[in-house]
């Protein structure tokens, strides 16, 4: 066993095609150099977005059960609110506060409703409860986090970290990569896509808004507020290079009911101009000269091959729930990874160094099988760390350096109790027995409160912390 685990630490040195020798430890972000984004996500779309929701069900709900409304509406972004008639307070009071109605959802965990709501002379104010909030940007965060993944992994970076900090915000490390530029651009657009016609007015009305180009070579143009096909509808986008044109373009394909949607609303509307808007922006807007019923269609728009590879990830990955701010950025220059790796090496090997010497001179050749058991154990913390394919940072190699001192104080222990054991034994033999037998409670318990804090700090500690606890972990 310890063979193969010497075999896997030299994994790290050396290249090899089996599944097992093939693994090496990974260099963290203050070691190799990088990029560092602390991205917040900003709920208000998505409370908002929820609340039109709930809008239209309650709408729905009236209508269906023949209670007169009056005023439904969203107030500050946060608050539903609507005036009943008197004959209907009391009844739709009891309704929502039912644990089993559809409309105000009971959350039997955190014993509340999703809604708590305030009643003023028959007017309703409905808004997020608490844990109706929490459960919300739960949602929310959980769904950029994998938005977010996608799209770093599709650019192609190398063991990239990618975790949540908090309730909204998603912590990015990106080991390797000088120019995080492209990944930001990436990153900070929501993505959400939408064919809509454009209307020919000269002012917008109430179903209509005036919107810009992206690249700004055109006037801005007024389209309807009406969706027509919207990009969770898309089932795939690449780049693509249109001959005819001689332009680069983005291919997209549609699902079924997008395809039946988007083939309807181009024969209807031949002659007209269909505007593709990309968060908002108008990527162009060609004119329908004849109906599209393949269930496929192309994006064109002064691209070159980068940018037309980019939307069409941008595409494919699906739309943020929400816009991502980055609120914090750092960046670690390869030298600084570089100095970071020697000063981290250097002073493990000077430890270690100091260490056996001392063991030697203090303990003749007890102190050199200690040594011995210390290199052993120095190979197997490795072996362990490449298995896992662990990410090494400076904290960690702090823990392998504490893994040591930890591993000698133990010897120490044993060591000491067995000079005072030979004062009293007339056997050797009895006084080893003794000193490990005396020593056994303190290197369990010094051991077991260490382990202990290392499980804490990996649960409860982020980031470089972690690296410190899984290294110390796997080594006591």
């Amino acid at each position: 066993m310890k063979k193969i685990f010497v075999c896997i630490f030299l994994s790290n040195f050396t290249r090899s095609d089996n599944f097992i020798f093939n693994k090496k430890i990974n260099l963290g972000l203050d070691l190799q150099g990088g990029s560092y984004l602390l991205l917040e996500i900003d709920n208000k779309p998505v409370i908002v977005q929820k609340l039109q929701n709930k809008l239209s069900s309650l709408r729905k709900y009236f209508k269906n059960e023949n209670i007169n409304f009056r005023n439904l509406k969203i107030k500050n972004d946060n608050v539903i609110s609507f005036e009943l008639g008197e004959e209907f307070v009391e009844k739709f009071k009891l309704i929502i506060e039912d644990k089993n109605n559809n409309i105000n959802p009971y959350y039997q965990k955190f014993k509340t409703h999703e809604f708590i709501f305030n009643i003023e002379d028959n007017f309703f104010n409905l808004q997020y409860s608490d844990y109706g909030l929490v459960l919300l940007k739960e949602s929310s965060l959980d769904r950029a986090l994998e938005i977010v993944r996608i799209r770093i992994d599709e650019v192609g970076t190398n063991e990239p970290n990618i975790l949540k900090r908090g309730s909204d915000r998603i912590l990015v490390e990106l080991p390797g990569l000088d120019d995080p530029m492209r990944i930001k651009s990436l990153l900070g657009k929501t993505a959400n896509l939408s064919f809509r016609f454009v209307v020919q007015s000269d002012e917008p009305s109430f179903g209509s808004e005036k919107l810009s180009f992206i690249d700004d070579t055109q006037e801005d143009v007024i389209v309807s507020k009406r969706i027509i096909l919207s990009g969770d509808n898309l089932l795939s986008a690449k780049p693509n290079f249109d001959n005819r044109a001689n332009q680069t373009v983005v291919s997209f394909t549609l699902d079924r009911a997008g395809a039946r949607k988007f083939g309807r609303a181009t024969a209807d509307n031949v002659g007209k101009r269909l505007a593709i808007i990309l968060d908002n922006k108008i990527i162009s807007a060609p004119v329908i000269n004849e109906a599209i019923l393949s269930g496929s269609g192309q994006i064109s728009g002064n691209f070159t091959f980068q940018s037309a590879t980019d939307l069409a990830l941008l595409l494919r990955s699906g739309a943020l729930p929400a816009p991502l701010n980055i609120i914090e950025e750092r960046s670690v220059g390869p030298d600084s990874g570089e100095d970071s790796i020697k000063a981290g090496t250097i002073s493990l090997i000077i430890g270690f160094f100091l260490v056996i010497i001392f063991m030697v001179f203090k303990y003749r050749k007890l102190g050199l099988i200690a040594d011995l058991a210390l290199i052993i154990n120095l190979l197997l913390l490795i072996g362990v760390l490449t298995i896992l394919e662990a990410t090494l940072t400076l904290p960690g190699i702090a823990g392998i350096i504490l893994t040591v001192g930890m591993a000698v104080d133990a010897n120490v222990l044993i060591f000491e109790r067995i000079k005072e054991g030979m004062k009293y034994e007339n056997s050797n033999i009895q006084a080893f027995d003794e000193g490990y037998k005396k020593a056994k409670s303190a290197v369990l318990d010094a051991n077991i409160t260490t382990l202990i804090s290392a499980i804490i700090l990996f649960l409860l500690g982020s980031g470089p912390v972690k690296g410190f606890a899984v290294t110390l972990g796997i080594g006591i």
